[in-house]
């Protein structure tokens, strides 16, 4: 994991086509603001483990289901 230390207003490149700005510092909240393509998706953390989680099961169904048909 790489660490850096930036201040408001201060950004960050990524993949030279996604910057990740600090817009605000309140106490220990700091809000971002991310530019990136429409192409590439961007998840808080816990909505993409949400997502993945979801994909996840819904694979275990689908393959159980299509088990069944076959028997």
């Amino acid at each position: 994991m790489l660490a850096l230390s930036r201040k408001k207003n201060e950004a960050i490149v990524i993949n030279n086509n996604v910057e990740i700005t600090v817009l605000e510092i309140k106490g220990d909240q700091v809000k971002l603001g991310i530019s990136a393509p429409k192409e590439v998706p961007v998840y808080r953390k816990e909505v993409y483990v949400q997502i993945q989680d979801a994909n996840k099961e819904a694979m275990n169904v689908i393959s159980t289901d299509a088990l069944n048909k076959l028997f």
